[in-house]
């Protein structure tokens, strides 16, 4: 693997709502060189480590995904759960 500093690309590119994608490190660092939230600044720090150490971009990535996703809270939706309402039923009773 070569290392290729700030030019190198994501596992997997970043979409951004705003419809753009962070391709490389270098899109990333761009993208939140003006953030003050604790949050962006733990992304920043994530990016100068991968690219100076040669580290996973998956780091960077995990750390621009948790700022960009900061205000989500997910809510549980109980459609989706399946009762199990009844006895379970032994082998020998099938």
């Amino acid at each position: 693997m070569t290392d290729r500093g700030w030019q190198r690309d994501f596992d997997d590119p970043i979409q951004l709502p705003d419809g753009r994608t962070l391709v490389t490190l270098h899109d990333a660092a761009t993208y939140i060189t003006d953030a003050a939230e604790p949050e962006w600044q733990a992304a920043i720090a994530a990016l100068m480590l991968v690219v100076e150490l040669g580290g996973p971009t998956m780091f960077a990535r995990i750390g621009v995904m948790k700022a960009l996703n900061r205000g989500h809270v997910r809510e549980f939706n109980p459609s989706r759960k399946e009762p199990h309402w009844g006895r379970r039923k032994l082998a020998r009773d099938r």
